[in-house]
């Protein structure tokens, strides 16, 4: 069994995540490693909660639905996580399109200053 564990640095590597990410996204209640003494070890459950929990963030989505799109999956199963990640992603989805839409317009606005600049100068 201890093959299948990680420890601390190990998942900090696997990840690539800082010790403080780690110990935060732990007192934060998104993982729950074993413990022996003062050691963790994180099982393969806590290395697919990682998983989801870093993919979530790259989407852009807040710890706290991550927290709650997670237990969602422990009280009421696969079903009910498929269905508010649907929701989720819905609504993620929109506010990462409106970011895009103010991202290219401050691209164009800075291009045409630049230009401007550029003639003047």
């Amino acid at each position: 069994m201890s093959d299948q564990r990680l420890t601390f640095k190990e998942m900090c590597a696997q990840f690539d995540v800082t010790p403080r990410t780690l110990r935060y996204y732990e007192y934060i209640e998104l993982l729950a490693p074993e413990k022996e003494g003062r050691s963790r070890y994180y099982t393969p459950r806590e290395v697919a909660r990682m998983t989801l929990i870093l993919r979530g963030r790259k989407y852009g989505f807040s710890l706290e639905e991550i927290r709650q799109w997670l237990l969602i999956y422990e009280q009421e199963g696969t079903q009910a996580q498929a269905q508010a990640f649907v929701e989720l992603a819905d609504r993620q989805l929109v506010a990462l399109a409106e970011q895009k839409r103010e991202l290219e317009q401050a691209i164009q606005e800075l291009e045409e200053l630049r230009a401007e600049t550029t003639k003047a100068g």
